[in-house]
């Protein structure tokens, strides 16, 4: 396939080569939780449960309540676990990505195509219509309450500088920044 680069750049065409990292998807679930309705949930649960257990563990030592040692173990224990969520989701999408090998993402004013050594797939702006940006990266997201569907294109996948701004107009002309 021959590409005239002049040509493209006005019809709004950027390409992104790369390989798929973890802080690709841990960036995508993290920004994937703000948007979420729920995703406020976690972060105040998170509060509560380390409120809760210095405030257990400062009555015990202090010798003012018996407490519940039930809760002095798990209460950390879920703390962990609810701050390691997006690292640990993130770790079993990298490994289903690398499997794929190199990414060649081509985002048009039609939507936006992924294509790996296995794999080629088509995503129109009506199936992700929002999309964030991070210091990373672009990330399309669903409009379903959970934005249970996503795509993660780096910016260290652009082939130079410029295509940043090619391409954030690209989304900025399709989608809903949120």
């Amino acid at each position: 396939m021959v590409m005239d680069m002049g040509r493209d750049a006005e019809q709004g065409v950027v390409e992104l080569t790369y390989q798929p990292v973890m802080g690709d998807f841990v960036g995508a679930l993290r920004e994937r939780n703000r948007l979420r309705k729920r995703g406020w949930v976690r972060s105040w649960a998170v509060g509560l449960l380390a409120f809760a257990f210095v405030l257990n563990a400062a009555l015990s030592a202090a010798g003012r309540d018996r407490s519940d040692w039930f809760l002095l173990i798990w209460m950390p224990l879920t703390l962990v676990l609810l701050l390691l969520t997006p690292r640990l989701q993130a770790r079993a999408f990298l490994k289903l990505a690398a499997r794929n090998g190199t990414y060649r993402a081509t985002v048009t004013d039609a939507g936006l195509t992924m294509a790996t050594d296995n794999t080629t797939t088509s995503v129109k702006w009506a199936a992700q219509p929002r999309y964030r940006e991070t210091k990373d990266a672009f990330l399309t997201y669903s409009d379903d309450k959970n934005a249970s569907c996503f795509t993660v294109l780096p910016k260290r996948g652009l082939a130079a500088p410029a295509d940043t701004d090619r391409l954030r107009a690209i989304l900025d002309r399709h989608l809903a920044r949120v």
